[in-house]
């Protein structure tokens, strides 16, 4: 029939041009998903280093902002300190813009913990959370209306026995059960206090 032949076409033109954003979107989506296990947008790196004698001989009769200057000047760090706790005269910490340094001048040990970005991850998640908003917002509904039109043409793709009329069916309905299944099962525990629908009550109260 014509309009299986002109829903083929729409499917796999959609496809194409969809293939770009689904992947972003489906890999973004996982790494948010686990965003209570590590952190998607960036990773901390720590660096260790040791100071010798001659080396700490620069900091004696230093303590304070003073202190917290000659330590980023010895590490070679240009960006002025955004803070600093001395704990005691021997041991400092100063923070700068991405990274948290630890200097005990009594043993030279030095350890910075500098945040770094994850650049694909977070280019990713940057698109995928509508950060950009603006023109982006509209692209992305575009974007969430062709996959709705890819769901429903890819259903009459296949006539007969493994289209929708036959396996096609069994396996749609399946896609349709288990997130009603998985809504029935946590919207169940919240009777009990600690699922959707305590959570979802505790929201609307506290929107009175």
């Amino acid at each position: 029939m014509r309009w299986r032949r002109w829903n083929t076409i729409l499917h796999r033109d959609l496809g194409y041009l969809c293939f770009g954003l689904t992947v972003i979107y489906a890999l973004s989506g996982v790494a948010v998903n686990h965003i209570a296990d590590w952190n998607p947008n960036y990773r901390l790196e720590r660096q260790a280093s040791l100071w010798s004698a001659a080396e700490l001989s620069r900091f004696q009769g230093k303590s304070g902002s003073e202190l917290a200057d000659a330590v980023l000047t010895a590490l070679g760090v240009s960006i002025p300190a955004k803070g600093f706790f001395q704990e005691d005269p021997s041991t400092i910490k100063v923070f700068v813009e991405g990274n948290t340094i630890s200097a005990n001048l009594a043993t030279g040990q030095v350890v910075q913990e500098k945040v770094a970005i994850r650049p694909i991850l977070h280019a990713m998640n940057f698109l995928h959370l509508n950060h950009p908003k603006k023109l982006w917002t509209w692209f992305a509904d575009l974007y969430a209306v062709a996959l709705f039109t890819l769901a429903v043409s890819g259903l009459f793709v296949l006539p007969g026995k493994k289209g929708i009329s036959g396996r096609g069916a069994w396996l749609t309905a399946l896609g349709l059960v288990i997130p009603l299944l998985f809504l029935w099962l946590y919207s169940g525990a919240g009777k009990h206090g600690d699922g959707f629908g305590a959570k979802g009550q505790a929201g609307a109260e506290g929107m009175k």
